[in-house]
């Protein structure tokens, strides 16, 4: 199955995943329309994207007490059918990466619907840190960074 996957070591934090999300979403430059986030870590001169990792067991369909939320069959992507939800938010308490948010205005939950299977934020990354493949190697790049942290720490022995 496709994902968003996300290469830390390349974010540049331009935010320009977290506008164009925006604007896909909802026709403005509002971050807070945004289904991605981007973290920043001053002191450590880092930076990460995080959005809905899709998850294979998604708890915040299992607890939708309205049943708004469901699994697109040909994105695989997790949905929020904003004509359902009743805005309760037990979604975002379920959420185990904290990746739904609440759309204040429409009073109901929001996250990545990975746009219909072309995501707007892959398209616009300009340093390569999100791509749209394979969920295997969303793995593979935080086995890298892990192996790359190991080394860093051995070559300070």
């Amino acid at each position: 199955m496709k994902t968003i996957t996300i290469n830390p070591n390349k974010c540049v934090g331009c935010l320009n995943c977290l506008y164009e999300c925006s604007f896909a979403q909802s026709g403005d430059f509002n971050e807070q329309n945004s289904n991605i986030r981007v973290s920043y870590y001053t002191e450590e001169s880092f930076c990460i994207p995080f959005t809905c990792a899709q998850c294979s067991k998604a708890w915040c369909m299992e607890i939708c007490p309205a049943n708004a939320i469901s699994r697109n069959q040909e994105t695989n992507a997790v949905e929020i059918d904003p004509d359902q939800c009743i805005g309760c938010k037990m979604c975002m308490m379920a959420c185990p990466t904290g990746d739904i948010h609440f759309d204040t205005q429409k009073r109901i939950s929001s996250k990545c619907d990975l746009c219909g299977g072309d995501p707007s934020c892959v398209k616009h990354c300009i340093s390569g840190a999100l791509k749209f493949e394979d969920e295997s190697k969303a793995f593979d790049y935080k086995r890298t960074d892990i192996d790359n942290q190991m080394k860093q720490l051995l070559k300070t022995r």
